[in-house]
């Protein structure tokens, strides 16, 4: 598998300019990204930027924390499709899965997975996994098998740890075959994208894309 096709290149830091989308859209059409992910804020220009390639555009939604309410996050996921994103991020609600009010965390991933089912977009849950027991992730696993979401996510990238193939092998194993893996969190070279693809991973979220392509052809 061609590593640079299962990236999202991503830039979310809270200072990021349109300088800085304009710069990681180019270098997605240079590289062949299979995605950009991007702050909501600057949809609508990478996406005109990208109109005339198969490069898709992800944004986030309820990021990083995950608490907003399910109402707002619906309303994010709705003005992102309309700006024409391709892909929601969407962090679940971490509040709510540690007071282990299940049925609100059910309604909120299946109120943002419809959202974006009913235009056609594809929707990847952030499980933000460091902060989650084992019991948890299994209720997490169970609600999307159930919902059937099209990613999970393993994490928002802004914990400051890095992604454990361990747990992305825990994910393949909880998980529907239907249902993919996005690692995400402290991926910064080709060998760390490569184990987490061995360990079950579908697409990759890294900020250092251009880096870990260069170390390919190096």
């Amino acid at each position: 598998m061609e590593i640079a096709s299962i990236i999202d290149h991503t830039i979310l830091k809270s200072n990021c300019t349109s300088e800085d989308v304009e710069r990681i859209c180019d270098e997605a059409i240079r590289h062949g990204f299979k995605a950009v992910c991007i702050p909501p804020y600057f949809v609508k220009n990478a996406s005109r930027l990208l109109e005339d390639h198969m490069i898709k555009v992800a944004t986030v939604v309820g990021f990083p924390m995950g608490y907003s309410t399910i109402p707002a996050k619906v309303e994010e996921v709705k003005r992102a499709i309309n700006d024409g994103a391709d892909e929601i991020d969407a962090v679940v609600n971490i509040c709510a899965i540690k007071e282990k009010d299940w049925a609100y965390v059910k309604n909120d991933i299946d109120s943002l997975t419809r959202a974006s089912h009913l235009k056609g977009k594809i929707i990847k849950l952030i499980f933000e996994v460091e902060l989650l027991t084992s019991e948890e992730i299994n209720k997490l696993c169970e609600i999307c098998n159930e919902i059937e979401v099209n990613f999970v996510k393993t994490s928002t990238g802004f914990s400051g740890t890095e992604t454990d193939p361990k747990i992305i092998r825990i994910l393949r194993s909880k998980l529907k075959p239907s249902i993919k893996i996005k690692a995400s969190g402290g991926i910064r070279t080709l060998n760390a994208a490569t184990a987490a693809v061995e360990a079950g991973a579908d697409r990759i979220g890294c900020a250092a894309s251009v880096s870990i392509v260069r170390t390919i052809h190096a």
